[in-house]
């Protein structure tokens, strides 16, 4: 039984790729704010017929139909939109809705990248599925081309060591896999907690004070202040606790670039 139900989810797939190859998609439905971005950076903001909210939306999507909160997707609204493609960040969904949506039938696009080489060639994936295949093999083109040059001007012989802080109580961190780790290496710098799998592993103080970073960045400005009270730290000592320059970068859509562009800067500052 198990394995016919197998067999027949592995069909419907294969239909629901081949639709998504015969015709592009007009009618499609994001599970994550970078989703919605990269929509709209493909000038296909009208063929956006429902969100997963995730936060404040741009301009062009404020009058789309809400499908709930990340991790709260209403799948009856979202069958009642009729979508013909829907673009998914399968960590913003549990597990159980995440192979949901896979039964559906519906051409998926399962996109998390883990670097911005990653990044590029989804813009140019999703470009062809909505049929904007010159506007996304166009900012894959320029992302890549922009990814070279980050990494020879920006390359260190010595990367330098970088704690990001995602929030504090608890503790959050990135692990290596996840794509902001990625824009630190192309800025010349690497994560201290490279080598933890999980996106946003949780980590105590003490492993911070262990790995002792000559950078610490924060996702928030407020969070900077807590870390003077541990002032042998080399962050702290050469007052290289910094709030990231920009927002963007923790959607990764085109606009990613221009963030980690300001990250490089940043870093290159440090001593």
């Amino acid at each position: 039984m198990r394995r016919g139900i197998a067999l027949l989810l592995a069909l419907l797939a294969t239909l629901s790729h081949a639709a998504l190859a015969a015709q592009p998609a007009r009618r499609v439905v994001t599970t994550a704010p970078s989703l919605s971005d990269i929509m709209i950076e493909l000038g296909a903001a009208e063929q956006v017929v429902g969100i997963l909210d995730g936060g404040p939306r741009p301009p062009e999507l404020a009058d789309v139909p809400s499908l709930g909160r990340q991790g709260q997707l209403n799948l009856e609204a979202l069958l009642a939109l009729q979508p013909d493609l829907i673009l998914l960040w399968p960590d913003g969904l549990g597990p159980a809705l995440h192979a949901r949506l896979r039964e559906l039938g519906i051409p998926l696009i399962e996109t998390q990248p883990h670097s911005l080489s990653e990044l590029a060639t989804q813009l140019a994936v999703i470009g062809r599925a909505v049929g904007r295949a010159e506007a996304g093999e166009r900012l894959a083109h320029t992302m890549r081309a922009e990814i070279a040059e980050l990494r020879t001007r920006y390359a260190r012989a010595e990367p330098l060591t970088v704690f990001y802080q995602v929030w504090d109580r608890p503790l959050y961190t990135l692990g290596g896999r996840q794509i902001i780790s990625d824009a630190l290496r192309l800025c010349g710098a690497r994560n201290v907690f490279e080598d933890l799998s999980l996106p946003a592993p949780q980590v105590s103080v003490e492993a911070v004070l262990a790995r002792d970073p000559q950078v610490i960045l924060v996702g928030d400005a407020h969070l900077a202040t807590d870390w003077q009270r541990w002032s042998h730290l080399r962050a702290v000592q050469a007052q290289q606790v910094w709030a990231v320059p920009d927002s963007r970068l923790v959607r990764p859509s085109f606009q990613m670039l221009a963030a980690t562009r300001q990250l490089c800067a940043q870093l290159a500052r440090a001593r």
